[in-house]
Parts: structure tokens; sequence; C-alpha cells
């Protein structure tokens, strides 16, 4: 018989809701990422992606829905009506967050730490790295990011986009399974963007899974294999960069597209 290669499902999400209060920001989001895939979510402000982000790695717990990251599925408690009260077991959480490196859009260094120092303390005290191991695969991040210069430097001395560079270096420190991006040139400098996006892009060429909110469209266009475009906590239109930039069924994905060209 002939042999397959077996795909490798890299994050399967079931119907996931969030609700804050009695507004629903995400209203039943399903997808599954494969492995070394790339896949960026776009859509208005406000229309859930960021929530969905931090849903994945549990920053905001989901009310509802099944969430697998590498096969295995994060076990959570619920009430009597079948909502998730919280984590089932907080040391899965924690485990499988060191598989998920996430970049925020403000940076979230420690200001009081050298950007070494910033990169080396997950690895040392989370992983259990030894020291001297450690720096030198920081250095060797920093070299890969173009910031090897900047090693002793505090993060207050650095441009927002060598500052968000540094964030995706302590991000990959951890050598995660799955990169999860969260608009991560929004707060920069129109100038500035382009080194973080080459830095990313990197990253994705390397065959690193990603799941990336972002609002760079022609970026999301050139590095994805999917995208899924959101409207009020539902997914309008999924598919190929080609399906969703030109040929969309949906009307308002066609609009949002337009706008932000």
């Amino acid at each position: 018989m002939p042999q397959h290669s077996q795909v490798n499902i890299a994050l399967d999400v079931h119907d996931l809701h969030k609700s804050f209060g009695d507004n629903e920001v995400l209203k039943g989001i399903s997808m599954q990422a494969k492995d070394g895939e790339v896949w960026s979510v776009i859509g208005s402000s406000g229309s859930g992606k960021s929530t969905f982000l931090r849903c994945l790695n549990l920053l905001e717990m989901p009310s509802q829905g099944a969430i697998s990251i590498a096969g295995e599925a994060i076990e959570f408690k619920y009430n009597s009506q079948g909502h998730i009260l919280a984590a089932q077991r907080q040391k899965q959480i924690q485990r499988l967050r060191t598989n998920l490196g996430m970049v925020f859009q403000n940076f979230n260094l420690w200001q009081h730490q050298t950007v070494i120092k910033n990169i080396i303390e997950a690895p040392i005290h989370v992983l259990g790295t030894d020291k001297a191991q450690a720096i030198d695969e920081a250095e060797q991040l920093l070299n890969r990011v173009g910031l090897w210069d900047k090693r002793d430097a505090y993060p207050m001395h650095l441009s927002g986009g060598q500052q968000q560079r540094a964030a995706i270096a302590r991000a990959l420190a951890m050598q995660p399974k799955m990169m999860l991006f969260d608009e991560p040139t929004s707060a920069l400098d129109p100038e500035l963007v382009g080194e973080v996006l080459k830095v990313i892009r990197g990253i994705a060429e390397e065959g690193k899974t990603m799941i990336m909110v972002t609002h760079e469209m022609r970026f999301a266009r050139d590095v994805s294999n999917q995208i899924i475009f959101l409207h009020e906590g539902r997914i309008e239109e999924q598919g190929s960069p080609q399906k969703v930039f030109n040929e969309s069924e949906s009307a308002r994905c066609r609009a949002f597209v337009n706008s932000v060209h």
C-alpha cells in the first residue's frame, strides 16, 4: 500500500465563543491550521481579532468551544449551563503556553532589564536552560533580528521597531512550536514597519506555524497560506490569499479589502 505522509495539525479550534458580560465578541470560530502554515486574521476594528488570538493561549478564557494545540486538547471546567469557567489543569496551560510565542502590539518588554536579559529570563527560569547556553542562543537570535549591537541597551533607548524585534527574539527564545502575532506593527511609525515585517517574513520562510492578526494587507497576501476575514465575531470569509483578496464571496470582505489597499 502507498505510504501517505502524515499531516500534523498545529491548531484546531472548534466553535469558539467569547462573551464579556452581555457582549458576545466571538460567535463560533472554527479553524484548523497545519504545521508550518501561516494564517492571517483580518477585519475591521472591533471584529474580535485580538480577542480570538488571546483566547488561543488563554489570556482570555473562552466562554464555549474547544481548542487543541499540536493534537492536545485544552481541558476546561464547565458550569451547569455548559459554559467554560476556567482551565482544568493550570500545569497543562503553563506547558502549552511555552509552545506558543506571543508578540503583542506594544512590545511588553521589561523596561528595567537590558535587551539580552529580557530574552534569557524565560529560558533560564521556565525551561531550565543553562545561563551560558541561554546567552549564546539569545545572541544568535539578536543577530538574526539585527539587534546584536543593542544587546546591553535598555528598551527605552530603542526605537519602536527595535523594541518589537527584541520582543520577537524573546518569544523565539522559548523555541515555540507556534507564533501568535497581535498586530505587531500597529504601534510603529510607518518608516519602522518594514524592518519588523522583514523579521516576521524570515520566520515564516523557516516553516514556523504562525497565526497573525494584521492590518498589513500586502504582507498578509504575500506570506499567508490562509486568510480569515472576521466580521462581528464570525468568520465571514476564509481561504487562500487569492480567494479572499480577489474572489471573495462576501461583499463586506470585498469592501474591507478595497478600503485598506
